[in-house]
């Protein structure tokens, strides 16, 4: 038997979540069953959209169950084969994360090919943040020739690679990140006018001075007031992504904004929100993209880590502050 610790919902959070709403259990894992592999987890991801899976609502993915185990996504170790093609010291990535290690059928991981990346970049900038940045700019923004972005959350996961693909394509890009380290990240990654929002009265106006004609594209990563100072500063015919709005994600009344919607008409804004699920049919486009972009020294990223499972809560609760600096995780064991 294989011992395993996970963490479980204990109960569901009413706005910011709490330590309280985790639970830490031990488990034996049996051998593998046939068509099975057991894997024990090297790297776990917490990522905001999990913040809804806490909640007993419909959304575009289930509820996480109370008293069983979260999930996410995760890069592990075959430990045990009782599967064809799969044997032991095989790498594979999976959604079983929040876990120490899992039992589960081969069909439900993927063996990596690590294209000389470390491992964990598969949770980040080679995984679903960095599709998710790559079919939000490129596919739902359409980004054309002589565009000017703004992103907001620009220095995390999704963020940091939005702005690095527009300036590898020769965008202006403007980015918006909270506190000084973030803003000198953003500087070392290119981003031509870094707006520290901490240290801003009006972001409007702070969007306005460093793009006096107008935005074409807006990426989306927080809603609320950047939403605001990006329809204050949309030309006409401009392209929103909408990828996340973290800034409303633990609210427990109505949200504060975008007052100003009506400029959704007056500027003819195109506005769309996406889930990258819906669009794997990118993923070989973008990995071959990356791997050149890498390559050519115009993408870089950044990890905040956490060690051990039990402090993955902490890690989570982590990304609603800002703690994190580009993809925030958990290394195990």
């Amino acid at each position: 038997m294989t011992t395993s610790t996970e963490i479980r919902l204990a109960s569901r959070p009413t706005g910011m979540p709490t330590p309280e709403n985790f639970e830490v259990a031990t488990v034996e894992l049996p051998d593998p069953a046939p068509g099975q592999i057991q894997v024990r987890n090297q790297w776990m991801s917490v990522d905001p959209y999990m913040r809804g899976r806490m909640n007993d609502t419909r959304s575009y993915a289930a509820p996480f169950e109370l008293g069983k185990a979260m999930q996410g996504g995760a890069v592990g170790t075959v430990t045990a084969s009782n599967a064809e093609g799969y044997a032991e010291g095989d790498l594979v990535r999976s959604f079983f994360g929040w876990r120490e290690a899992f039992n589960a059928p081969a069909a439900a991981v993927e063996k990596l090919d690590t294209r000389g990346l470390p491992p964990q970049a598969f949770l980040g900038v080679a995984g679903m943040p960095g599709l998710t940045a790559y079919t939000g700019l490129l596919r739902i923004a359409q980004l054309k020739d002589g565009d000017t972005v703004f992103v907001s959350g620009a220095a995390g996961a999704v963020g940091s690679l939005v702005c690095q693909i527009a300036k590898a394509k020769g965008h202006t890009v403007i980015g918006s990140a909270g506190g000084a380290e973030k803003i000198a990240f953003l500087k070392e990654i290119g981003v031509d006018h870094a707006i520290d929002y901490k240290a801003e009265n009006n972001l409007s106006r702070a969007l306005h001075r460093t793009a006096p004609d107008g935005i074409d594209v807006y990426f989306d990563n927080v809603g609320g007031d950047h939403l605001e100072a990006a329809l204050n500063n949309a030309k006409l015919f401009s392209r929103f992504a909408i990828c996340g709005l973290i800034s409303a994600y633990n609210d427990t009344g109505p949200p504060a904004g975008p007052r100003n919607f009506v400029q959704v008409l007056a500027r003819s804004v195109r506005m769309e929100g996406f889930i990258v699920s819906n669009h794997a049919d990118l993923e070989p486009a973008f990995l071959a993209d990356l791997s050149g972009w890498v390559k050519e020294d115009k993408v870089k990223w950044r990890e905040t880590v956490v060690e051990g499972i039990v402090k993955a809560p902490e890690a989570f609760l982590g990304l609603f502050s800002g703690q994190n600096l580009g993809k925030m995780l958990v290394k195990l064991g």
